[in-house]
């Protein structure tokens, strides 16, 4: 199966918000991502971070399972965001108020003629 991952080139609102910090570009991608699992390798490329600031974080996102292992084949994990993760879904309702905060600053304003 081939999944594409969404190279996030804009940052997103919770990066703008929370930093430019490896550990939530991961968690980003991997939110930006829910429903795909990926390699450590994708993750990296995806959260444009370097291996080592992955592995830095990794023992964090695994030991407060914010991820969660899909698949395995050979050495290789596949891994995808836990969605039944209290903090991921505090995350997800802070970038549900960080969009309506967002579109607020970007609503339409109708003009009759």
């Amino acid at each position: 199966m081939l999944f594409c991952f969404i190279k996030i080139m804009e940052k997103s609102l919770l990066i703008k918000f929370l930093g430019e910090n490896p550990l939530f570009k991961i968690v980003d991608f991997l939110i930006e991502n829910k429903g795909n699992d990926a390699s450590k390798k994708e993750i990296i490329n995806g959260a444009g971070i370097s291996r080592a600031a992955l592995f830095k974080y990794w023992n964090n996102i695994e030991s407060q399972e914010i991820a969660v292992i899909t698949r395995k084949f050979g050495k290789t994990k596949l891994y995808q965001i836990n969605m039944k993760n209290p903090i991921i879904k505090k995350l997800l309702e802070l970038e549900s108020l960080l969009i309506n905060k967002s579109l607020e600053k970007h609503s339409v304003i109708e003009v009759t003629a």
